[in-house]
């Protein structure tokens, strides 16, 4: 798992849940109230890339996962060495003509067996709490950007915000990211180190 940038999908996620308005349009025409006139819709994009990068919440819990990714890939090479020199030494002894009965090479035989089994469900239970803690992160980063993106688009009038990579083109003159990041920023809590 690959958790360089912790997820665009969530980013892409947040932006499509929450950027537009909550009202749902009415198909085709409607007619407009007496003396009210058509209003074009304020729309503009961020890049999602740049928020990743930028704002601290994504880089906290990406710093996290890669932290954790780490442990993992620790924990991996340490069952890894403890059975390997395991084997050789039994290799070892059976080269050497040192298993005396067939019970003590079946013995050592199922010790080693044990070995692997438990690594792998230690490495597989480990695994699962990553990527449990990957979706968690994932969710937190997501409700954050979706949280503010609402507020920032009421106060700023935008009908809506898009994510950038969604586009084919878009005047730059139309990117608020940096915006964006900064208010994602002031307003969040650095979490605590896991």
């Amino acid at each position: 798992m690959n958790y360089k940038h912790l997820t665009v999908f969530a980013l892409a996620a947040a932006l499509t849940l929450g950027s537009c308005n909550e009202k749902k349009q009415e198909p085709a025409k409607q007619s407009l109230p007496q003396g009210a006139t058509e209003q074009a819709m304020t729309i503009r994009y961020v890049d999602g890339d740049t928020i990743m990068e930028k704002y601290n919440l994504a880089k906290d819990l990406n710093e996290s996962m890669l932290r954790r990714q780490n442990q993992l890939d620790a924990a991996q090479q340490q069952r890894s060495t403890e059975i390997n020199k395991f084997g050789s030494t039994m290799q070892q002894k059976y080269k050497n003509n040192q298993y005396l009965t067939q019970e003590s090479f079946n013995s050592d035989q199922a010790k080693l067996q044990k070995m692997q089994s438990d690594a792998q469900t230690y490495l597989g239970k480990m695994q699962q709490s990553i990527q449990s803690e990957y979706a968690q992160n994932s969710r937190q980063l997501q409700d954050s950007i979706s949280n503010y993106l609402k507020v920032y688009a009421k106060e700023k009038g935008f009908d809506m915000v898009l994510l950038k990579s969604a586009t084919l083109y878009a005047d730059p003159k139309f990117d608020v990211t940096n915006e964006v990041v900064e208010g994602l920023n002031k307003r969040y809590n650095k979490v605590s180190k896991k």
